[in-house]
């Protein structure tokens, strides 16, 4: 399901449904492809990222549907230049329809700065393996802390 050299995956990596929803959208986001992403999540499917209030969601009510993750969209991932995602472990019950990925992500932006953020990201899907919730922890603070210039 990873189909970019964006992603390290050191985690387990069998054939479990949300599992491959976290590929499909690590990978649609490292190619900078919305329409792709979209395809990965369900029509009411809600977005949190980070969970609770944050810049990117001010009331901490998460991105509701296509409309409100295209929103997410264009604030928080269009304005990156490249991502790089690493996942060091992965969670996901045999029969179960979530999975737990722990990892970081590397955004760089055009001028050559770049922060890092490491997190726990949860991913539930619906039969047709389309994701219905995902919830990203992570704390902005310390994602800023990371800052560096170019």
């Amino acid at each position: 399901m990873i189909t970019s050299d964006a992603i390290v995956w050191n985690a387990p990596n069998d054939p479990h449904p949300a599992r491959a929803a976290s590929q499909r959208s690590y990978s649609a986001v490292a190619k900078g492809d919305l329409a792709e992403w979209l395809t990965v999540y369900a029509e009411d499917a809600v977005l949190e990222d980070p969970v609770g209030p944050s810049m990117f969601d001010p009331e901490g009510t998460g991105h509701h549907g296509h409309a409100g993750i295209s929103a997410f969209w264009e604030k928080a991932i269009a304005p990156i230049a490249t991502f790089e995602f690493q996942i060091n472990d992965s969670f996901a019950n045999p029969g179960s329809n979530t999975c737990a990925n722990i990892g970081r992500i590397k955004t760089s932006f055009a001028d050559g700065s770049h922060t890092t953020t490491d997190l726990i990201m949860v991913y539930v899907v619906d039969d047709d393996g389309r994701v219905t919730s995902m919830k990203a922890f992570w704390e902005p603070e310390r994602t800023m802390a990371s800052f560096t210039s170019a």
